[in-house]
């Protein structure tokens, strides 16, 4: 093998070599104390454009959960004041069975009916006080919940309307139903009126009852698709893991060997320089 000095062609070769061993070196500590084996496009821009998107996903799941027990909050909200309604309804069952007996005195009826007015104030109170995140809960506006990724096929917003609640609409929903105990019939309890004001107690009642059992299967509907949210979102977290994070037994097995051959590059380029020296004692 001839000698010069021109160029030191071994010593390069042991420089481009270290260069690449310590960028090799870099990365792998980049992705063990990261913890992620992909920290920039050109690590694995395959690899990055899937995690992305998973992560895309995971992010919208995650606020449908959200959305998903936010919505179950505000339906749950309304079936605990409907509940409420129903105890007042099944008193002024009670009152109104009272009035129907003969044996009650005009001061007694009168009596009745007042407890009768306040309990058909209570309820118009109810429907117009109960609200969710400063939000009324009683409304004949449709409302809609959105649970999904964006990506899944099939439906992924649920509809609900709660139904408005006053004294002139006991029991309404979006199917229709519903009592206006502000009829003149029905709007105050006598005797004379205690028959019709019983007949109308117990339809609101039903009403409240189809009302409650709307929210309920609405309430299920919903569990069942935070439930399938949730689940999609572990199976996605689980998926964009396997892509991103680092294998902490390859990359620690990776260190061992970058850095033996760190040293082992520094070895040699030493080795290399001093073979140019030797070449110049030639000339001394």
């Amino acid at each position: 093998m001839s000698l010069g000095v021109l160029n030191n062609i071994s010593a390069i070769y042991a420089q481009n070599s270290l260069s690449n061993t310590r960028a090799n070196l870099s990365k792998t500590l980049q992705q063990l104390s990261s913890g992620s084996r992909i920290n920039s496009g050109a690590d694995d821009a395959a690899g990055l454009a899937v995690a992305d998107g998973l992560a895309a996903n995971v992010t919208a799941l995650s606020q449908s959960t959200r959305n998903a027990s936010d919505a179950t909050g505000l339906l749950q909200t309304a079936d605990g004041a409907l509940s409420q309604v129903t105890s007042l309804l099944n008193r002024a069952v009670t009152l109104a069975t009272q009035a129907a007996n003969g044996t009650l005195s005009t001061s007694q009826v009168s009596s009745a009916n007042q407890e009768y007015q306040n309990i058909l104030t209570q309820i118009g109170n109810i429907g117009s006080t109960t609200n969710f995140n400063g939000t009324s809960v009683f409304s004949s506006t449709a409302r809609n919940f959105f649970v999904s990724d964006g990506t899944t096929a099939g439906s992924s917003t649920y509809s609900d309307t709660v139904g408005t609640l006053s004294a002139s609409s006991v029991g309404t929903t979006s199917g229709g139903g519903g009592v206006d105990f502000t009829a003149s019939s029905i709007s105050s309890l006598s005797a004379s009126s205690a028959t019709s004001v019983l007949t109308a107690l117990t339809s609101a009642i039903g009403d409240v009852a189809y009302q409650r059992g709307t929210l309920g299967a609405d309430i299920n509907q919903l569990a069942s698709a935070q439930s399938v949210a949730a689940s999609e979102q572990t199976n996605l977290t689980a998926a964009e893991d396997s892509i991103r994070a680092t294998d902490y037994g390859q990359a620690a097995s990776n260190l061992s060997k970058y850095q033996v051959l760190s040293q082992t590059g520094i070895s040699a380029l030493a080795q290399a320089n001093s073979v140019q020296q030797e070449v110049t004692k030639l000339l001394q």
